[in-house]
């Protein structure tokens, strides 16, 4: 049986570079279970997004793997795994399948408190890619079906994202006395919004690539209102008229990451292994945002939205060198941020949230 730091490193950095760079900076006593529930979503998402099984067969896995974060039964999931054994978009996520079962193994090794928040967590997450497999259509009836509203996308980044806010939170609060003096709802509630922002990103930069598949996360009254339908943006040559759209849900994502810096400074400076693990997916999302804002077609599927390894490199050494001054990581944070839209500030009531979503885990 392999043990919690084999798995991360024989898995996870294959499967998460920008993840495995948060983890290996956390403090020690976290690195196990925030890794294995990195480890479990991932392969929920593997089951969902796999070619080798119809829809119907991939909500059977995805209701298994429910089922065994309730009661782990060691025989349940093997037909889901040996299914999905074929070519994966990564050959880590077939090693992650096949060594699924030592994940369950350590997650029963937990203490009691930790596997509830991982249950949780993982519960959450595994409602918005039951969406994923419900709403849209398959990859191969060759249709776009589109979230309905800015409230159904507000749901889905909670479901996929925000809820990691929560849990990264109430973790942290259990194992780090320096955050004793938390503001334990403030924390979560801008953890939310930290989550909601990286996957927003992760939207914008991946649109051509999921209209292609049928699944459109932009909301179709919003489209209605451009004059779009959601199979119009198969073709790039929409992208102008898609173009205000794309520029508001911009700032909406920049109103999160502004959450999310909070959150990061509101770590004491005595922990900055703490504030790095936050501030490297926040300092690497603002990387990509700009790259999002300056692309020329995203509705292209020609065109990659990625932040090059040597920038990212510059954006680890410099925050290292910064994280314990405020002034000074503020003021980083703040020239990449404006970089995104240098236009200026979005119009009144662009950027913001349509609602104070906080669903029920």
């Amino acid at each position: 049986m392999a043990s919690g730091p084999d798995l991360f490193r024989d898995i996870l950095r294959g499967v998460s570079r920008s993840f495995y760079l948060s983890l290996a900076i956390l403090p020690r006593p976290l690195r196990q279970p925030i890794g294995l529930a990195y480890l479990l979503a991932r392969a929920a998402d593997t089951i969902t997004d796999t070619a080798a099984l119809p829809r119907e067969r991939r909500l059977e896995g995805l209701e298994a793997l429910r089922a065994d974060l309730r009661q782990p039964d060691p025989g349940r999931l093997d037909g889901i795994r040996a299914a999905c054994a074929g070519p994966q978009r990564l050959p880590e996520e077939r090693l992650l399948l096949e060594r699924l079962p030592e994940c369950f193994a350590l997650y029963q090794g937990l203490a009691p408190a930790d596997r509830t928040r991982l249950q949780v967590l993982l519960l959450t997450i595994t409602r918005g890619m039951i969406l994923d497999l419900t709403v849209f259509p398959g990859e191969d009836e060759g249709r776009v079906e589109a979230l309905p509203a800015r409230t159904d996308l507000d749901r889905y980044t909670y479901l996929i994202a925000g809820c990691v806010g929560e849990f990264w939170t109430e973790m942290h609060m259990a194992h780090r006395r320096s955050l004793a003096r938390w503001n334990g709802p403030l924390m979560k509630a801008r953890g939310v919004r930290f989550g909601q922002g990286l996957q927003l990103t992760n939207i914008l930069r991946d649109l051509a690539r999921d209209l292609r598949i049928g699944r459109c996360y932009l909301p179709r009254e919003e489209l209605e209102a451009l004059g779009l339908k959601p199979e119009d943006l198969r073709d790039p040559e929409a992208i102008e008229r898609l173009r205000p759209l794309i520029v508001d849900l911009i700032a909406l994502t920049l109103a999160h990451y502004r959450e999310g810096w909070a959150y990061t400074l509101a770590i004491p400076r005595h922990e900055p292994r703490m504030r790095l693990a936050c501030a490297w997916p926040l300092l690497i999302g603002l990387g990509t945002l700009a790259r999002v804002a300056r692309a020329e077609n995203l509705l292209d599927p020609a065109v990659t939205v990625k932040i090059t390894r040597p920038a990212v490199h510059r954006l680890l050494a410099t925050s290292l060198l910064l994280v314990a001054s405020n002034r000074a990581l503020s003021r980083y944070y703040h020239r990449l941020a404006a970089a995104v839209l240098p236009g200026g500030a979005p119009a009144p009531g662009l950027g913001r949230p349509r609602t104070n979503f906080s669903p029920e885990a």
